[in-house]
């Protein structure tokens, strides 16, 4: 923030500032019982109304769920916002029908989301919204294309992660009207939220700081050049009522929406109160409408406020993310071979909502857990039998697999892990394991390996697989090599077996885990390590799918990255690549390594590790099946061991 002006350069600089606020609106939020929702509307969303009609315009960003639920209990409510939206004292804003969660879902997931949302909006309010807010704030450069395509010319998307990430753009950047770049080559219109603007906002209503403080918080942002400041981009359902998600909520003291009130009609008294769509206007401001990429390697995904909300957070999280998600994308992958309705398609999207992999009540998760099983029992092809090991007994250490198409040497007394990988389409081994010292950093001073799995909970132990396999290997009728071993757990067994193909640069793995106690801890798979003599490392780069029809490319070279990197006690990781249909490609101009994902037995979170050291390379993407955060509650949506598939592709250019 610039510095405080004088009283004589805020005479100057009189109504520089415009200001915007949109509101969210969720009747689905996560710890809100159904039968609680006609006291959410009655408590918070008629208050919102009329703190528009006195100040407006304002936004008010709703999915057509929470707008259908309206109208089926209040539908008077409907009729005004209806009247408001036409005397402009309201501006809609869309963001679909469910809050999903758009680099967690295939691209036709989310496409069909803003096609049932819009006819939704047009038919309960006669409106199409023009500026949507990114679900959760969880932006990739995927889904731009889908919103244009959906009609929208503009995205409301939070300021602060994406603007850490870059800091060369100009501080006036977050103050004006920007285009956001999308992975196809399209743009689309940016208005900025602000995390710290709604949450000091929030303070003053909810009593813990007072006005004057305030206020002179949002005059800090004046300047002689023309600015917009969002004060306002955050939940309806928090004021004059309690969601009841956390402990430490504060006791209701009934006056909230007045004190709401209050503070913008001392906003308006100083400040030009604008519709989030007129920001737009300012784009011939200088600094304003740059084209701009928002994500990084280090950040793919920015996600709103603080760093605890990651993708992990609705990927492997929750109650049971892993086995929900999952479950989804079963009947998603039913759903494109069959004959799928509309209904159909909205019940897809209802169950792929982010409210039901966080802090949903146990009521709540009964009945979504029913209506999920019952969408799989209609489109769920049933999952294809786990290997049964054959052929003879191993017991020497290494094991050396040779194909047509694949080179690689196991370490039975390392679990299995793969020490070199060769495929047939490139020159060297390009994956496996580096040994202890192989770089001067201490922090990177162990053994890194390929296609091993460690599971890490706060004060215990780690839990590998890095011991004994107890091993046989066999050819099968396809000529594939296939390798399967046992290793014994803390927790339990875990059944691995590895498929190196006859046919293609590929080995498949297929791991069950006999494990009875999930509890509360991360769970990475895979660590494929790359051997960073077999590449180029200023022209690595890896490129995925996080949500959108067309993938992404992050180019490594000069980049640190950590998305594994725990932010806290609470939570395990940072950030993450959501890799929605079902791979991503890492390696330089010409040798490349493919992971693929099964999706329909477990949505695979990537995690991407990249740093140079001493000069030297390490660089490894981690498959994450479990991550640690405050909306983790260990209940499987079905009991049984949990299974894992994904494979190991050599491409060349």
């Amino acid at each position: 923030m610039n510095a405080p002006l004088t009283e004589r350069d805020l005479l100057a600089t009189a109504g520089t500032l415009q200001i915007y606020a949109l509101f969210h609106l969720n009747l689905a939020f996560s710890s809100i019982e159904e039968e609680q929702r006609a006291t959410v509307i009655e408590k918070c969303y008629w208050p919102l109304l009329r703190l528009a009609e006195r100040f407006g315009p304002i936004g008010i960003e709703a999915t057509a769920h929470t707008l259908g639920e309206i109208a089926s209990r209040d539908p008077e409510w409907i009729g005004r916002a209806r009247t408001l939206l036409e005397r402009g004292r309201i501006e809609l804003i869309g963001s679909g029908y469910s809050q999903m969660i758009g680099p967690l879902v295939p691209a036709k997931v989310t496409e069909a989301n803003l096609r049932i949302g819009n006819d939704l909006y047009q038919r309960l309010l006669g409106a199409a919204p023009q500026i949507a807010l990114v679900n959760e704030q969880a932006y990739s450069a995927g889904l731009v294309g889908l919103y244009l395509d959906a009609g929208y010319r503009a995205l409301a998307m939070d300021w602060d992660n994406p603007g850490a990430a870059h800091p060369q753009w100009t501080g006036e950047t977050r103050y004006l009207p920007q285009r956001a770049l999308g992975a196809d080559g399209r743009s689309i219109g940016l208005v900025w939220t602000n995390t710290v603007a709604f949450q000091k906002m929030q303070r003053f209503v909810h009593r813990d700081i007072e006005i004057d403080p305030y206020l002179e918080y949002v005059r800090g942002h004046r300047a002689v050049q023309r600015r917009a400041l969002c004060v306002y981009a955050s939940d309806a359902e928090i004021f004059d009522y309690r969601p009841g998600r956390y402990k430490t909520e504060e006791k209701c003291t009934g006056d909230e929406w007045m004190r709401m009130e209050e503070v913008f009609e001392r906003l308006t008294a100083e400040f030009e109160m604008v519709a989030p769509s007129d920001v737009l206007k300012l784009h011939d401001a200088k600094d304003a409408g740059q084209t701009l990429r928002l994500e990084t390697a280090a950040m793919p995904i920015p996600v709103k406020k603080q760093r605890k909300y990651n993708l992990a957070r609705w990927a492997v999280t929750g109650r049971d993310d892993l086995g929900v998600n999952a479950a989804c994308e079963r009947i998603y992958r039913g759903m494109c071979a069959g004959k799928a309705t509309a209904a159909d398609w909205k019940e897809l999207c209802w169950l792929w909502a982010s409210d039901f992999r966080t802090h949903v009540t146990e009521k709540r998760w009964a009945k979504f857990t029913a209506r999920l099983a019952s969408a799989e029992a209609t489109w769920s092809a049933a999952p294809s039998p786990a290997p049964v090991a054959s052929g003879d007994a191993v017991e020497s250490r290494h094991i050396d697999v040779a194909t047509p198409f694949v080179a690689a040497r196991l370490d039975r007394r390392r679990g299995l892990a793969l020490s070199t990988v060769q495929f047939a389409k490139h020159a060297t081994p390009v994956l496996g394991g580096l040994n202890h010292g192989h770089f001067d950093d201490i922090a990177l001073q162990a053994d890194w390996y390929t296609g091993d799995c460690v599971f890490e909970a706060p004060g215990e132990h780690k839990v590998t697989d890095l011991e004994w396999a107890t091993t046989r290997l066999w050819t099968d009728a396809n000529g594939d090599v296939c390798v399967s071993g046992t290793i014994a757990t803390p927790k339990g067994p875990i059944e691995k077996t590895l498929r190196f193909s006859a046919h293609e640069p590929r080995i498949d793995f297929d791991l069950t885990f006999h494990w009875a106690d999930w509890g509360k801890g991360s769970l990475r798979l895979g660590h494929v390590t790359l051997l960073g003599d077999a590449f180029d490392a200023a022209r690595l780069s890896l490129t995925t799918h996080n949500g959108g029809a067309v993938a992404e490319r992050f180019d490594l070279a000069g980049q640190t990255v950590e998305h594994g990197a725990p932010v806290s006690f609470l939570v395990s990781s940072s950030h993450g690549l959501g890799m929605t249909e079902g791979w991503a490609e890492i390696g330089d101009e010409h040798t490349r390594v493919r992971i693929e994902v099964d999706r329909e037995t477990a949505c695979l979170l990537g995690l991407l590790t990249h740093r140079i050291s001493g000069g030297k390379v390490f660089c490894q993407l981690m498959l994450s099946a479990l991550e640690l955060d405050d909306t983790r509650r260990p209940c499987a949506y079905r009991s049984g061991p949990r299974r894992f598939r994904f494979s190991l592709i050599g491409v060349a250019a």
